[in-house]
């Protein structure tokens, strides 16, 4: 059985009353993929608003895995210390690791966002010397818009991620860098500049899933 930790922040936990990227991927594997799959993680809760804590069960769709490894308000600095037990107890195959723009809008610059990075790749690996990476670029959100300074920023670290993700590419733990989603539009694709709604939702699991289909010819491509 192959399984997948999705990784990330507020974009990939959602909150209550969404479907998630992580569902709209589970329905992809669940329709394409030609084997036995798991979605697998520490955490199984939406965000809730109302009280701003990771405690709400209220899914749109609540009848699949919904575990993962994600937070708002988290990102590689804070995954770091974290990936190798998750990915040691749930016993991840695939991470599917969208991160970096909490990390560029409040904790550090891109190139200490890529030293977390490597942190991370290095801890994921040290649990399991096999384990499988797909990397998401950071997303640029309604902020690089009017802040030219952030925008620089996001697209620094996106240079800086694909340089990693080949530098630390190995053939026993591959690392597969993501292509952003084409056609994704802030403002159609988020309900408020940042978060997927229905249509992000399917782009951003669109983004994973040909991503695995192209690099490693697992599953089948994206149609949703």
């Amino acid at each position: 059985m192959l399984r997948f930790m999705p990784v990330g922040d507020s974009m990939t936990i959602g909150s209550a009353g969404e479907h998630t990227w992580r569902y709209r991927m589970w329905q992809h594997l669940r329709d394409t993929y030609g084997g036995p799959f798991a979605l697998v993680g520490p955490r199984e809760a939406l965000h809730d608003k109302a009280t701003e804590t990771p405690t709400s069960y209220e899914y749109a769709d609540p009848d699949f895995p919904r575990v993962h490894l994600a937070g708002w308000g988290e990102g590689w600095l804070h995954m770091a210390p974290l990936i190798g037990e998750a990915v040691r107890t749930h016993r991840a195959d695939v991470l599917l690791v969208s991160l970096g723009l909490i990390d560029l809008g409040f904790y550090t610059n891109a190139e200490q966002t890529t030293e977390n990075v490597g942190r991370f790749v290095a801890e994921a690996r040290a649990a399991d010397p096999r384990v499988r990476m797909v990397l998401l670029p950071v997303i640029p959100n309604v902020r690089a818009e009017t802040d030219p300074a952030f925008a620089a920023q996001v697209a620094l670290f996106n240079e800086l991620l694909a340089k990693t993700a080949a530098d630390l590419d190995e053939p026993r733990s591959p690392l597969l860098l993501a292509s952003l989603p084409p056609s994704y539009d802030i403002h159609a694709d988020t309900y408020d500049g940042t978060h997927p709604n229905t249509s992000g939702e399917h782009k951003i699991a669109a983004a994973f899933a040909d991503a695995m289909h192209q690099g490693w010819d697992l599953g089948e491509p994206y149609e949703g």
